[in-house]
């Protein structure tokens, strides 16, 4: 879309000066202050943001949140936990046939992940309570309560979180280069969240550990399960952040495009939310087959489907990306004469 123009800019030849009147830079003190004053409001709502989520971490640390993380044992669970979610993630970053992201923007994005999960655990709780109540009171199904939960309110929440922990750095970097880039620090916030709920998990599930009881075996039995969920978050957000990407270098349309990413991010994790919790109880009781096992075949069938997706969207990237460099590389006509 070409850019707006006044009429008298339209017109101009380029001999009036038109400050103020059709057009602005920045000449006097007050314009270099105002300029100043809105790049450090800027700067004053990211690190607001950042300093917000450090201090919720920070009290959840303090209550005794993540208390058993002193115990290596627990610490070895966690880790363990969200190694298949590493492993894709670092695949995905290996996929990107433009220049390697640097270590430090992933980095912060890892962290800013682990930070940002602190406001979707807020919201989901807070938020989730009163679907829970409205849904009470008007006398809905539970399943249509827990749908309303999944769909409205803890996909949208967390695939939003992990979003900003790519927009709030990573994005407005050099090393941004690409729409591929924003699968890739997609991926990287996704593992973040993964990391930071794994813990939380592992640790509430192995404080009700009665004494006596072996810590080894129960720590085992939820690791098992969270390194089952963690490749989810690294897969949903690493679609939000390919459109994301797509966004930044499409602005006139940016808007649509980071909603259209952030829709199909919150169906595809709003599903297997309800699948994980309806279906496969219910596929279990009706065949008699170990539960685990159901959720097993699911997660490998779900999961696998949508890295397919994934990988067959990055893939078109990837070749449109080599035939593009191709056909700018020069080439050596034959002689003909």
């Amino acid at each position: 879309m070409d850019e707006e123009r006044d009429p008298v800019q339209s017109m101009d030849d380029g001999s009036m000066d038109l400050y103020e009147i059709s057009e602005w830079e920045t000449r006097s003190g007050l314009d270099r202050f105002a300029q100043g004053l809105y790049h450090a409001a800027i700067v004053g709502v990211r690190w607001t943001v950042i300093v917000v989520a450090v201090l919720i971490l920070g009290l959840q640390l303090a209550l005794g949140g993540f208390g058993l993380l002193i115990d290596p044992r627990v610490g070895t669970f966690v880790a363990l936990s969200i190694v298949p979610a590493f492993v894709l993630a670092a695949y995905l970053w290996r996929a990107d046939v433009t220049t390697s992201e640097p270590l430090e923007i992933l980095v912060v994005t890892f962290l800013l992940g682990i930070l940002f999960a602190n406001f979707a655990g807020i919201l989901n709780d807070t938020v989730g309570q009163v679907v829970r109540v409205v849904g009470s009171g008007f006398g809905l199904v539970p399943i249509f309560g827990l749908l309303a939960l999944y769909f409205l309110v803890v996909g949208p929440v967390e695939e939003a979180v992990k979003l900003l922990a790519v927009r709030m750095y990573a994005y407005r970097m050099p090393a941004f280069d690409a729409v591929i880039d924003g699968a890739v620090y997609g991926a990287v916030a996704g593992l973040g969240f993964a990391t930071i709920e794994n813990a939380l998990y592992i640790t509430n599930t192995l404080e009700t550990v009665a004494p006596g009881m072996n810590l080894i075996r129960a720590g085992s039995d939820i690791a098992t399960i969270r390194a089952l969920a963690g490749p989810g978050h690294v897969i949903y957000s690493a679609f939000a952040g390919y459109y994301l990407g797509l966004a930044k270098f499409n602005p006139d349309d940016a808007g649509p495009i980071v909603v259209k990413g952030l829709l199909i991010a919150t169906l595809v994790h709003a599903t297997y939310n309800t699948c994980a919790t309806v279906l496969v109880p219910v596929v279990a009781s009706v065949t008699a087959v170990d539960t685990f096992v159901v959720f097993l075949s699911f997660v490998v069938l779900y999961d696998g489907l949508f890295v397919y997706l994934l990988l067959r969207k990055l893939s078109k990237y990837n070749d449109a990306y080599r035939r593009a460099n191709h056909s700018d590389e020069p080439t050596d006509s034959p002689d003909l004469s």
